[in-house]
């Protein structure tokens, strides 16, 4: 019997719902505690128990891959970032990567437009002065008078960029690969530098993944070039952003707000001074949040594990099929 260790924090509390199918296989659990994700130090307490894993963003560095080697055979991410894997370790250990691509494209996308559109109307701010008895009338404007420029062309930026089309704004682009002319030309974005991105765009959303070359590509001196009254949206990885290089920026009135679902550290701490900033906006890394998204994701991340394992099973439906209900 094959066992596998479940610490993804989406999935753990239907695993009543799971359990029964990985039993099917011959499959057995290990569900530690896990609050956001686990370290190395939690991981390696594990070491030599486990076959496969399905995990959140948990720390598989090169020390935890060498510790679960040989009986591990695979690591099944629930969701898309794999930054937190050691991937070219998983590689020369033989460990088999598995993930949901584009699993939460269009909930994150919603998510930049409802901060753009929060920040551009006024409603969270007004609701609070009008809860506190106030009645003060704060200057708006449309998205139609604004820029968005869109650090990551790839699924979920695109995404944001057609549906800030539809609201008549302007659209930059940059990636550090070529996007598709089709796209480009039917969405009417402009590709350009990230440096005139930034000294150009009212709203900038970055929505790049996590690599050596993107880690801390928002910091002091790019922040630089922005104007006074633009925001900075990361719905992406916290690490993209230097966030004492932020917090600066608006501390000394570079930049008009910010809209942060990720951080440098998770869960953000206590004594961080965004959480004392009126003009920033803050949530637990939940743009994922969706009831449909997480269902595909959930029985994605089994069949991968399942495949991963060697374990012979048919599609995604016949899974289903075995869920206890």
């Amino acid at each position: 019997m094959s066992s596998v260790l479940v610490t993804a924090p989406y999935m753990i509390p239907f695993m009543d719902r799971f359990r029964p199918v990985l039993q099917h296989f011959g499959v057995k659990t290990i569900e530690p505690d896990v609050e956001e994700r686990m370290e190395a130090e939690d991981l390696l307490k594990y070491a030599g128990q486990f076959d496969g894993t399905i995990c959140g963003d948990d720390r598989y560095t090169r020390e935890v891959v060498a510790a679960c080697v040989p009986r591990l055979k695979v690591i099944s991410k629930w969701g898309t970032g794999i930054d937190s894997i050691d991937q070219e370790a998983c590689r020369e250990y033989g460990v088999s990567v598995r993930n949901t691509p584009n699993a939460f494209t269009v909930p994150v996308a919603e998510s930049v437009l409802a901060y753009m559109l929060a920040f551009a109307r006024r409603q969270p701010w007004m609701d609070r002065e009008m809860k506190a008895g106030l009645w003060k009338k704060l200057p708006g404007h449309t998205l139609s008078e604004s820029t968005l420029g869109v650090i990551g062309v790839g699924n979920i930026g695109k995404a944001v960029l057609r549906r800030a089309r539809v609201f008549g704004m302007k659209l930059l682009g940059n990636d550090i690969v070529e996007i598709a002319p089709d796209f480009v030309v039917e969405n009417n974005v402009e590709m350009t530098s990230l440096k005139n991105l930034i000294e150009r765009a009212d709203y900038i959303s970055v929505n790049c993944s996590l690599n050596a070359g993107s880690r801390h590509l928002i910091n002091a001196e790019t922040l630089s070039g922005a104007k006074a009254n633009a925001v900075l949206i990361n719905t992406s990885r916290g690490p993209v952003v230097k966030e004492a290089d932020l917090v600066k920026a608006l501390e000394q009135g570079h930049l008009r707000g910010a809209a942060l679902d990720v951080f440098e550290d998770e869960p953000l701490p206590l004594d961080s001074p965004l959480r004392q900033m009126d003009n920033v906006m803050l949530a637990p890394h939940n743009t994922n949040s969706s009831p449909t998204a997480w269902e595909r994701i959930h029985w994605n991340t089994l069949r991968n594990l399942l495949v991963g394992l060697d374990i012979p099973v048919g599609d995604i439906e016949s899974l289903k099929a075995l869920e206890v209900k």
